[in-house]
């Protein structure tokens, strides 16, 4: 049986935090959420995901904002991110900051689950 891979889901909106989470429990993803930006840095430091689903627009300490701090760490730098934004335009900006992957809200939630397992099977090009 193949190891469950962990993904971390770091987004305000918990309706959408709880269907996301529903959908990649079903795909076979263990799957910790948090609400707050903050919350999202101190649980990928604590429990090192093998991804993470990050949404752009939080209140207080935006997604992008978090994938700054979450690049600038080693212990961190190296987990690949999904960005989840309701605007295009953050996308530019998700990807220069580090980000593996971009869908816009509202997205198909089987490519959530391919944009995952492209992030989990594809090397990183900084690795």
């Amino acid at each position: 049986m193949p190891e469950r891979r962990n993904v971390l889901l770091v987004d305000d909106d918990r309706n959408i935090a709880k269907a996301v989470g529903i959908r990649l429990r079903a795909a076979g993803y263990d799957v910790h959420s948090t609400y707050a930006g903050p919350e999202g840095v101190a649980a990928a430091t604590a429990s090192r995901p093998d991804a993470i689903i990050l949404d752009v627009r939080m209140p207080g300490m935006s997604g992008l904002d978090v994938l700054e701090v979450l690049q600038s760490r080693p212990e961190t730098c190296n987990i690949p991110v999904v960005m989840l934004s309701a605007s295009l335009l953050d996308e530019d900006q998700a990807i220069g900051r580090g980000a593996e992957y971009f869908l816009q809200k509202p997205f198909d939630p089987q490519k959530l689950c391919r944009a995952i397992e492209r992030v989990l099977t594809q090397p990183r090009a900084d690795a």
